[in-house]
């Protein structure tokens, strides 16, 4: 063995190992309890970062640690490789997205297996292959057949000047990222999944999944946003029709003094059409399709609106309501048109007010008369309904239902039920995406590709231009083709590609199975290893990602495809790699290693000046406050950079990344190392102890120390994946062999209890270094890796502890001594102390003010 830790050639030489062995291939196997595993998979963007460095190495501990406890686990890898990054760097950089992809993939897999994460890479899957989206390419028709697919006109952000759609991302303050022209909204048709028919079931399932982060299944709840009220109709005045609103607020229906219609509802230019409101009403409505909706409905963005010219009727009251177009009325929700209540809603009282419209107050508070001329803000909380016709007197909530029942019973609504989540719109005008499966036919309309002509597989000879096009718009041969019902030689095949959504919406299923080639995957396969037992990544995917698998999963179930509902049983969302950011007042936001200096006296190497260093935020690239992987592993090892993200902060919490943080993990290595080596030859070939004869007291530390730690590491990993804190523990271990080895004999007995103790160390360890695990674990005379090793069991009576003496004061004055289990919690240790005898005749009824405990020596009773 070594004397120095030279972490590189170590770890080079283990992962040579893993991988000639195939230590961790697996298969399924009906004897053994399965362990699925899964982190979110990567966009190959060509380099990992800090955020895929604690990710997956937080994975990897679990997945190493279940296979040491027998489990036959599934801990695959893969990549989201289609998507609009690749489509901008071959422009930029005139390459193809196929080879950037690839390039990065190479590059990348290279990156994770030097970090020794235990991956089977034999079931390794990319996203942009043709024997992987041609599966979905399949279910798209399976889905249309059912009627779980359909078309529809859509709004999307339009650049002119590009002539192309552009992502959320590319908007950049109403402009197009790449030229800087106005962002315009464009209606185009555009292809739809009806998760909205899974809507209740999704939401239902959201409190029966115990293995999620609550604050994540919330999250998803408001998504769906399920809400109870009326449907209720005003009749247009003047004209044929009725505008339809859906309220969870009918009780305020006789409130209601104008409607307000999304700029972007059809009804809002036919209304305007012929009268004096048309123009204001056309520039009002180009000039919503370049706001942001989200702002638009912010509380503190500017209400405004126009006058259509129309007019609708209260059902109820007859009052003829002006008709406005609005900005914080939007078409995705609800029905796009909103009854204005200006009484009792702020953001319709702003409107009201600015725009000088009527004000009815319907609900008066208690003990106090409501004056709509003298009212500064608009009346939210409960009450009795006035102005409402029969229904006064009522409270406004018990309302709600006779006032919905009443407008079913006469006609002018109905009892209904709303969603907030809308249907998955999955049309991209992009390129590096899969090809949708439809032909257009002038005779047959939409006519779905035939299974055997499956895949249809992405073109990529293509050029790109500097617009950021499409280019299949521009290929004939991929474009021009013959209707498979007709025969009709001027068919043209869809150039929308898929959103990238569908594709992470069910590589988890593929995985079981990768290189299956008659199906999306063998069912058996999935049967055994399906749910994913635990599934870990960002809380930025909370909502579609996890949404959408969620839905996907239902559709596989409903096509016949598997048979579970959830894909996963356990979620961790694991938290933030963060760092300070540095400041430049020359050159703005600077690396980290373009700082010279310390604390306060830090200066830009660039130019001298010094810097600013700013809050702790979140590692981004635009924030320079970055930390590259490859120089920490060159540095100091892989398994110390997986040491320090574990160490550092428990899995959901946010990591501040700190450098002597790095420096502390590598030390502890080295001091791991430098006691095996010290013991690795003279424990050789002797028995590990195995606690049936008497110890020094030296030694019988180490042994009971061994046990507990043993205890302690696997509660804290399992079920509490609480890293931080095994690994304090095996610090502990270390220091405790530490503080009495240089007192220890030379015997049999110290060589006996080393060894056990030793062994224990690395074992405990394996599943957070792994490499240097396996070395230490050879250098003590085994062979193999020591993750192929059972996971250590402890025993209770080498923990059990003597009994403590307790001190009871009373009002800071000694007045009693008390023996007590040394496993007592301070509850317990209270009440010992209120029912000793001395104790409780000193206190003579007196009432107790507090008890205070102290480290498990003293008790201090305050009367």
């Amino acid at each position: 063995m070594h004397e120095r830790y030279e972490p590189e050639t170590i770890e080079l030489k283990w992962e040579k190992i893993w991988e000639e062995t195939e230590l961790f291939k697996v298969s399924e196997d009906q004897n053994k309890k399965k362990y699925y595993l899964l982190e979110m998979f990567p966009y190959p963007s060509g380099k990992i970062h800090m955020g895929h460095v604690r990710n997956y190495t937080i994975g990897d501990v679990i997945a190493r640690y279940k296979r040491m406890r027998g489990f036959n686990v599934l801990h695959p890898m893969g990549w989201d490789a289609f998507g609009m990054p690749a489509e901008n760097a071959a422009i930029a950089n005139k390459t193809h997205p196929a080879a950037w992809t690839y390039e990065n993939i190479d590059a990348m897999r290279t990156q994770l297996k030097r970090m020794g994460f235990s991956y089977d890479w034999e079931r390794e899957i990319a996203t942009c292959h043709p024997k992987y989206y041609r599966w979905e390419q399949w279910l798209f028709l399976k889905m249309l057949e059912r009627g779980m697919v359909y078309r529809k006109k859509s709004f999307v952000n339009w650049c002119e000047n590009c002539q192309t759609v552009l992502a959320n991302e590319q908007v950049e303050g109403g402009l197009c990222w790449r030229c800087d022209s106005e962002v315009v909204q464009k209606e185009l048709d555009q292809w739809f999944f009806k998760i909205t028919d899974y809507a209740d079931e999704l939401l239902e399932y959201c409190d029966k999944l115990p293995g999620w982060p609550e604050k994540v299944t919330t999250m998803q709840k408001n998504w769906i946003g399920k809400s109870y009220g009326a449907e209720i109709r005003f009749p247009l005045k003047k004209v044929e029709g009725a505008i339809t609103v859906f309220t969870t607020r009918a009780d305020t229906l006789f409130g209601a003094t104008f409607m307000s219609l999304a700029p972007e509802h059809p009804l809002v230019l036919e209304l305007s059409t012929g009268t004096e409101q048309e123009g204001p009403i056309q520039e009002f409505v180009k000039r919503m399709r370049h706001q942001d909706k989200a702002k638009r409905t912010a509380e503190d963005y500017e209400k405004e609106g126009v006058f259509t010219g129309a007019y609708c009727i209260n059902p109820v009251t007859g009052w003829k309501m002006p008709i406005f177009a609005a900005n914080f009325a939007l078409m995705e929700y609800g029905t796009g048109a909103v009854m204005a209540v200006p009484a009792h809603d702020q953001r319709d009282f702003e409107f009201a007010k600015k725009y000088g419209l009527d004000i009815a107050v319907v609900i008066q508070p208690k003990d106090e008369d409501l004056d709509p001329a003298a009212m500064t803000e608009a009346y939210v909380d409960r009450g009795t309904l006035v102005n409402s016709g029969k229904f006064d007197g009522m409270g406004n909530i018990e309302a709600q239902e006779s006032i919905a029942t009443y407008l079913e019973e006469e006609g002018k609504g109905k009892q209904s039920v709303n969603f907030r989540l809308r249907d998955w719109g999955i049309s991209r005008q992009r390129y590096w995406g899969a090809p949708i499966p439809v032909i257009y036919c002038e005779e047959c309309g939409v006519v779905p590709v035939p299974e055997e002509d499956l895949p249809i597989i992405l073109p990529e000879e293509v050029k790109f231009g500097e617009d950021g096009r499409s280019p299949l718009l521009d290929l004939d041969y991929f474009r021009k083709t013959s209707c498979p019902k007709c025969g009709n030689p001027d068919s043209r095949r869809e150039t929308d590609t898929m959103d990238t959504f569908v594709e992470s919406s069910w590589y988890f299923e593929r995985y079981c199975s990768p290189h299956y080639d008659k199906g999306m995957f063998a069912t058996k396969n999935v049967e055994y290893w399906m749910p994913v037992d635990q599934y870990i990544g960002g809380i930025e995917h909370a909502i579609l990602h996890l949404l959408y698998a969620r839905y996907f999963t239902r559709i596989l179930r409903d096509v016949g495809l598997a048979e579970g509902s959830e894909p996963f049983d356990r979620l961790l969302t694991q938290g933030m790699v963060c760092k300070e950011t540095i400041k430049c007042p020359e050159h703005g936001f600077i690396f980290p290693d373009e700082v010279s200096g310390t604390d306060d006296n830090r200066a830009c190497k660039l130019c001298g000046k010094k810097v600013v260093v700013g809050r702790i935020e979140k590692m981004s690239k635009s924030k320079k406050n970055v930390v590259d992987p490859n120089f920490l592993i060159k540095k100091y090892g892989a398994d110390t950079l997986r040491l320090c993200c574990l160490f550092a902060a428990p899995p959901e919490r946010d990591l501040d990344w700190s450098d002597q943080g790095v420096e502390g993990a590598y030390r502890f290595l080295n001091r791991v190392w430098r006691l095996v080596a010290d013991y690795a030859e003279s424990v050789k070939g002797i028995a590990p102890f195995d606690g049936k004869e008497s110890l020094t007291e030296d030694l019988n530390s180490i042994y009971k120390k061994t046990h507990q730690t043993i205890k302690g590491v696997t509660r804290d990993i399992d079920p509490r994946f609480h890293f931080n804190t095994a690994i304090s523990g095996i610090m502990e271990l270390v220091n405790t062999i530490y503080g009495v080895k240089d007192r220890l004999k030379t015997d049999t007995a110290t060589h006996s209890v080393m060894r056990f103790a030793l062994e224990a160390l690395v074992v405990l360890l394996s599943p957070l270094v792994p490499h240097i695990a396996d070395e230490l674990w050879e250098a003590l005379g085994h062979t193999g890796s020591v993750s192929s090793v059972p996971w250590p069991e402890y025993r209770e009576d080498a923990i059990k502890e003597e009994e403590l003496l307790i001190v009871v004061q009373v009002n800071g004055k000694v007045r009693s001594r008390l023996t007590i289990d040394a496993g007592a919690d301070d509850e317990a240790i209270k009440d010992v102390a209120l029912a000793n005898e001395r104790i409780v005749s000193y206190l003579d009824g007196r009432p107790v003010k507090k008890v205070i405990v102290v480290k498990k020596k003293l008790v201090n009773i305050v009367v």
